[in-house]
């Protein structure tokens, strides 16, 4: 019986050295079929989602005043928070700290609680332009 045993096993292993010899990992290609256009359209969506003018979108304004005391604003700012990178503008007669290019006002609300804590007169707004 041992002896039997010990056949089946042996001719088991065989069997399973044979087999898998057989059995190498299948090799495939992936072709895909897209628009040529689509390339172009992310592009395009890339460079409006990075574009700082967008009027749709929410911006955060933590100074208004003088020419050098929003330059101090923005020279504050930026060593308190590296997140977001705070611009001035113009606006006859002020000279305004804006930062951010929120796409919502929920992620507006979120940046502008944190800002609070540094700039408690900090607003949300949009933009005219």
């Amino acid at each position: 019986m041992k002896l039997l045993n010990i056949k089946i096993s042996f001719l088991s292993i065989i069997c399973f050295v044979m087999t898998s010899t057989y059995c190498l990992a299948q090799q495939g290609s992936v072709t895909v079929n897209q628009d040529k256009n689509i390339t172009a359209l992310l592009d395009i969506k890339k460079k409006t989602n990075k574009n700082e003018d967008n009027s749709r979108r929410y911006k955060i304004q933590i100074y208004s005043g003088n020419r050098s005391g929003a330059y101090s604003a923005q020279e504050e700012f930026r060593n308190s928070f590296t997140v977001w990178n705070p611009i001035v503008r113009y606006e006859p007669p002020n000279f305004k700290t804006w930062l951010g290019n929120f796409r919502t006002r929920l992620e507006a609300d979120r940046a502008l609680k944190k800002v609070k804590k540094k700039f408690p007169y900090a607003f949300i707004f949009k933009p005219k332009k």
